[in-house]
């Protein structure tokens, strides 16, 4: 080994040691942090929000031995995706260790301690936040991708578990006052944001070892409205055509009809749009399933028409289309279903557009 690779690769050491020893303090303050929301230990939770200072000062100084790496080496290749994922874990890594500072601070705030069902939840879902942190670090710190991809899998359904925490803390079982209960909510939010950040720590460590992007995200939509006859199908259809770069399509009525608008039908096969093997459906109204959707569009009407509630991670638009052509004559009828083309078209690309994070 030359002079040179010898002082590329203790520099490399030295930034590996750092990252140790922060994601190690950070661990640690996630396991004090928690332990505090179940004792009620106030010095232990301050001992943790003091000790955040000293965990800010190795993630200033891993940040400082990162530039100076790239500015000495001229790193290339395997190298500079390592440092700029270290950079970017670091950044991750301080906000973790700002998370424990936020759930140790309400944990104090508690007038009694969680109890039932939601001391239950919550113990469960701290439990696999902690989890996955350590294995989303120990696959960063071993430069190992598959681990990496295989902890990315216990996030998949968060948001769903969330959502049900969500619905069990405003019901039932509750906190004994509404200042626990905002406590409470806000420890569980925090919590789900160090899953995000651990599921990011796992994405910077496949882009590490293989250079693979983080992919873009696909978003599921449903489009709802009386009977799945014409407007939500119609939706679904132009959008499964044009739009399916940024999303995944999918229709439901709340009384579904026995067929589709056979005018409809015909109109949309002249587009290249073949549904004459699709059948109206009903859409689902429980929450554990609409709450997959990010997007749910009404068609005719509020979407809190049909739902009771909308689920917390998803967004309820509703499109004033206007109305399906009926009792028309077929110039008319054919017009009509042009207009709620051009109409569902732009309002599409505006979805899109806002799922992409498009700006003009």
């Amino acid at each position: 080994m030359s002079v040179y690779e010898a002082r590329l690769q203790r520099d490399l050491d030295q930034i590996h040691d750092l990252v140790t020893t922060l994601a190690e303090r950070v661990e640690q303050a996630l396991e004090n942090a928690v332990q505090v929301v179940f004792s009620g230990n106030e010095e232990l939770a301050y001992r943790t929000i003091l000790g955040d200072a000293a965990a800010n000062r190795l993630s200033r100084e891993l940040d400082r031995r990162c530039h100076a790496f790239v500015a000495l080496h001229l790193p290339s290749a395997g190298h500079l995706r390592r440092i700029s994922s270290t950079l970017r874990v670091n950044l991750q890594l301080e906000r973790i260790g700002d998370y424990a500072v936020i759930i140790s601070r309400e944990a104090v705030q508690l007038s009694a301690r969680p109890q039932g069902t939601v001391a239950r939840e919550l113990e469960m879902v701290a439990n696999d936040v902690r989890r996955m942190l350590h294995q989303s670090v120990e696959a960063f710190k071993d430069g190992n991708g598959e681990v990496a991809r295989a902890t990315m899998h216990l996030a998949d359904d968060a948001e769903h578990t969330m959502d049900q925490l969500y619905d069990d803390l405003m019901s039932g079982e509750r906190a004994p006052d509404l200042k626990d209960l905002v406590a409470i909510f806000a420890i569980y939010s925090t919590l789900k944001r160090v899953w995000d950040q651990a599921k990011n720590i796992c994405e910077e460590t496949v882009f590490a070892v293989h250079g693979e992007t983080k992919p873009a995200k696909i978003y599921k939509v449903l489009f709802i409205d009386e009977d799945n006859s014409c407007l939500a199908p119609m939706a679904e259809a132009i959008g499964r055509k044009s739009f399916a770069e940024r999303a995944v399509y999918s229709s439901g009525g709340r009384a579904p009809a026995a067929q589709l608008d056979p005018s409809m039908v015909a109109f949309l096969d002249n587009h290249g749009l073949d549904l004459t093997q699709v059948k109206p459906v009903a859409f689902d109204p429980k929450p554990g399933k609409l709450s997959s959707y990010f997007v749910i569009v009404s068609l005719q009407g509020s979407v809190k028409s049909y739902l009771p509630k909308v689920p917390f991670h998803t967004s309820g638009l509703s499109w004033d289309v206007g109305a399906p052509p009926v009792g028309l004559g077929e110039s008319e009828t054919q017009q009509r279903y042009e207009e709620l083309y051009r109409e569902l078209t732009l309002q599409l690309r505006d979805l899109s557009d806002l799922l992409a994070g498009e700006t003009t």
